[in-house]
C-alpha cells in the first residue's frame, strides 16, 4: 500500500500538479469548512440550472413562463444584495451562512412540490424566496475570505471558492444521468428534490467552523465612508458582461432542448463535462495570473470565449445537419471554461481594486448587478422569445455585450496597474 502511494505520488502526479494541490490543501481549515458548505448550496443550484427548465417546459410552461419564472428570484438578489452588503460590515457572517445553508434546500423543496401539485400561484414567492437565501451565502462568502484569509492564500482561496459551482454540477450531472437512466421512471422532480435534501449536508460543515473574524469599523460609519468613484469604476465591466449574460446563460439548456431535442439527463451529461473542464482551469487560476497577469489572463481567455459562443449561436441555423450538434456542444465546452475561469481573476482585481473598507460593499452590489442584470435580461429574453427571436440573435446580442465588457475590464487592468 505504501509502495502504491509511493509510486503514484513519484511518478504519476506532475511536479506541478503536485505543487497546485497542495496550495489547495494549505489553504486554513475554516476557508475549506466555508468552501465545502458552499458547495452543498451550489450542488443544488447547479441541478436546478441544469434541468429546471426543462422539467418546467415538459410540465407545459412555455419559455417567455419560465423566463418570468426565474426572473423573480434575480429581483430577489438585485433588491436584498445591496442593503445586505452595507448591513454585514462589521458583523460575524456565520450566521448569514447557517441561515443561507437551511434556506436554499428548504425552498428548493418547496418549490418542486409546488410544481408537482400544480400550486403554481406560489412559484413567484417561492423564487423570490429562492433568491433571498441564495444572497445571505453568496453576498457572505468573498468578504469572509477576505477577512479571513492570509493574503498569500487569497487567489487560491477565491479560485477554489468559484470551483465550488463546478464541482457541483460535476456531482448533480452524475446524479440526474444515474437516476436517468437507472430509474427510468423518476421525473427531473424527483430528481432535484433529492438532490435538495442532500444539499443540507452543508450546514454540518459549517457547525464546525470556528473562526469569524470581524473587521472593526468606524463609528458613526454611512454611505460617504465608502469611495463609490472606485466601487462605480469596478462595477461597469461587470454591469456589461451581467446583462449579456442573463439574455443566454440561464436558458442554454433550452437551446439545446428545442434545436436538437437535448432532454435533461443528456445535458446534465454535457454541463457535467463543461463544469469539469471549469473545475480545472479554475484550480489553475493562481498559476496563470502569475504567469500572465491581469491584462492577458482576463482578456485572452475572455476573448476566445466570446468567439466560441458567436459560434455555438450560429449552429441553430444548421441544426438539421448531423454536424451541428457536436459542433455546438464543443463551442459550449470551450466557452464554459474560457468564460468562467476569468471570474476568480477579475474578482481578485475588482477586490484589490477598491481597497479593503469598499469589500463588502463591492460583494453586495456585485450579487445585486448580476441577479438584477439577469431580472432585466430575463424580462427582456421574455419579450424577444414571444416576438418569435431566435435563440441565435439573442446570443449574438450577448456575444456583442461580452466583448464591450472585455475592453472595459481592459481599461480597468490599466488604472489598476497605474495605481499600484
Amino acid at each position: 500500500m505504501h509502495f502504491t502511494i509511493k509510486f503514484i505520488n513519484s511518478n504519476l502526479l506532475h511536479p506541478i500538479l503536485k505543487k497546485i494541490i497542495k496550495s489547495y490543501l494549505n489553504l486554513e481549515k475554516h476557508i475549506l469548512l466555508m468552501i465545502k458548505a458552499e458547495f452543498f448550496i451550489q450542488l443544488i443550484g447547479s441541478s436546478f440550472f441544469l434541468i429546471l427548465n426543462i422539467y418546467l417546459s415538459k410540465r407545459g410552461f412555455s419559455d417567455p413562463d419560465i423566463a418570468n419564472f426565474i426572473s423573480y428570484r434575480f429581483l430577489a438578489v438585485m433588491l436584498l444584495a445591496f442593503p445586505l452588503g452595507f448591513y454585514i460590515k462589521g458583523k460575524r457572517l456565520k450566521p448569514f451562512f447557517i441561515l443561507g445553508s437551511l434556506g436554499v434546500p428548504l425552498v428548493a423543496i418547496f418549490l418542486i412540490v409546488a410544481v408537482q401539485n400544480y400550486w403554481y400561484q406560489f412559484l413567484p414567492l417561492l423564487f423570490i424566496l429562492w433568491g433571498i437565501v441564495f444572497t445571505l451565502f453568496q453576498v457572505s462568502s468573498l468578504p469572509y475570505i477576505m477577512r479571513n484569509t492570509d493574503i498569500h492564500n487569497q487567489s487560491h482561496a477565491i479560485s477554489l471558492n468559484y470551483a465550488t459551482h463546478s464541482f457541483g454540477t460535476i456531482l448533480s450531472g452524475i446524479i440526474i444521468f444515474g437516476f436517468a437512466h437507472i430509474m427510468k421512471e423518476m421525473d427531473e422532480g424527483i430528481i432535484l428534490l433529492f438532490i435538495s435534501f442532500l444539499g443540507f449536508f452543508g450546514f454540518y460543515f459549517l457547525l464546525k467552523m470556528k473562526v469569524d473574524v470581524v473587521v472593526p469599523i468606524k463609528k458613526g460609519l454611512h454611505w460617504r465612508s465608502y469611495d463609490w468613484y472606485l466601487l462605480f469604476r469596478a462595477i461597469i465591466p461587470t454591469v456589461i458582461i451581467a446583462v449579456g449574460a442573463g439574455l443566454t446563460i440561464p436558458f442554454i439548456n433550452l437551446f439545446f432542448f428545442h434545436n436538437f431535442q437535448i432532454d435533461a439527463s443528456e445535458f446534465a451529461v454535457i454541463g457535467g463535462v463543461a463544469s469539469i473542464l471549469v473545475a480545472v482551469l479554475s484550480l489553475m487560476v493562481p498559476n496563470i495570473k502569475n504567469k500572465l497577469g491581469f491584462r492577458k489572463g482576463i482578456t485572452f481567455t475572455q476573448t476566445l470565449a466570446v468567439l466560441a459562443l458567436v459560434a455555438l449561436a450560429t449552429t441553430e441555423f444548421f441544426a438539421h445537419f448531423w454536424w451541428a450538434f457536436p459542433v455546438a456542444v464543443l463551442c459550449f465546452w470551450v466557452r464554459t471554461p474560457l468564460m468562467n475561469m476569468a471570474a476568480p481573476m477579475t474578482s481578485e482585481l475588482t477586490m484589490n481594486y477598491v481597497g479593503k473598507k469598499n469589500q463588502e460593499m463591492l460583494s453586495a452590489i456585485i450579487a445585486a448587478i448580476w441577479s438584477g442584470s439577469w431580472f432585466f435580461s430575463s424580462q427582456i429574453f421574455r419579450f424577444l422569445k414571444s416576438e418569435g427571436l431566435p435563440y441565435a440573435y439573442i446570443f449574438y446580442i450577448t456575444a456583442i455585450l461580452y466583448g464591450f465588457g472585455v475592453f472595459m475590464y481592459y481599461l480597468l487592468i490599466l488604472d489598476y496597474e497605474k495605481r499600484k
